[in-house]
């Protein structure tokens, strides 16, 4: 039997019907939640990114920030843009598009950003504290695409607990980060990252019970390197050229492989729009504790000043 598609799509729109009605309670009580995104160059993919980004935003009450600099920027001017941003009590969170131009510094740019405004949860900060955070409650803005993953496997009903996770590419949006997710006690799967080095894919992919394929070749993954019944996840994309001119979107996953596999997640339509829908879920949750940081202050603040006037 042909596998069942992982509706990224479907999953993405349920979740805006969630964050809607939260940014309604937040709007309720004074607070209005704002994405920000610096934007540098004219790379036509990140301007599309970009501007679905504010529609998703817009969908679910958001504000907008958008902040656009030319390709000629410096790594000062960028720097710039985002303290800014940092600063910008109207800005909850916001984004750096990458890829930057080149000759542009993107850590030492993506450390400019304060962490608690770090809306696609890749800071070196954030980061750590996930690495730090085997168990308990996570109070800090997650990568977008990992958290993607996750939700949007558990929403079709499916347990990652003791299942064994290969995990190919070892890129830092998802291949390194990702490992992070799936270890800890809630999720509790095991995963094996592979790469460039790693000389027996195949193989390990033949004993999967999940692969999350993340390395931008298309058609990577072959039929039979899949085990009947496994869940595959195509993260990379490539775009190539067609006979008409056009461009199309090509995942890592062989199509042959949807006669394997139990599950899989199409490409486009699967992990992209999971990937955009977590970085507004960052900013809901961002705006949240942020709201409750206030209120808590409110409350503690007049008995201080009580206490004090007690005092005199």
């Amino acid at each position: 039997m042909a596998a069942q598609l992982l509706d990224g799509r479907a999953v993405a729109s349920a979740i805006k019907d969630e964050l809607r009605v939260r940014v309604e309670a937040l709007r309720a009580r004074g607070y209005t939640p704002g994405l920000g995104t610096v934007l540098v160059g004219d790379d036509p993919a990140s301007a599309a990114y970009v501007r679905g980004k504010h529609r998703d935003c817009a969908e679910v009450g958001i504000a907008s920030l958008q902040v656009e600099l030319p390709a000629s920027a410096t790594a000062a001017e960028v720097a710039a843009a985002l303290r800014e941003l940092n600063t910008n009590p109207a800005c909850t969170g916001y984004i750096l598009q990458l890829p930057l131009p080149a000759g542009l510094p993107e850590a030492r740019l993506i450390e400019t950003i304060d962490p608690d405004k770090d809306a696609d949860g890749l800071h070196p900060i954030n980061l750590g504290r996930l690495v730090a955070s085997v168990s308990g409650q996570l109070t800090f803005p997650l990568p977008c695409t990992p958290a993607g993953i996750v939700e949007l496997i558990e929403r079709h009903g499916l347990s990652l607990a003791g299942k064994h996770v290969v995990v190919l590419g070892r890129g830092i949006t998802v291949g390194r980060s990702i490992g992070l997710l799936l270890t800890r006690k809630n999720i509790n799967a095991t995963v094996t990252l592979c790469h460039t080095g790693t000389s027996n894919i195949p193989e390990l992919c033949q004993r999967a019970d999940v692969i999350i394929a993340a390395v931008g070749q298309a058609g990577f993954v072959r039929p039979e390197w899949v085990a009947p019944g496994a869940v595959v996840i195509d993260v990379g994309v490539t775009r190539e050229r067609t006979a008409e001119g056009k461009w199309r979107t090509l995942g890592d996953v062989d199509p042959g492989v949807r006669d394997h596999a139990a599950w899989v997640s199409p490409n486009p339509g699967g992990v992209g729009p999971m990937t955009r829908v977590m970085l507004l879920s960052n900013v809901v949750n961002m705006a949240e504790r942020c709201a409750g940081a206030q209120a808590a202050a409110a409350q503690i603040l007049p008995e201080r000043s009580g206490a004090g006037h007690e005092g005199e």
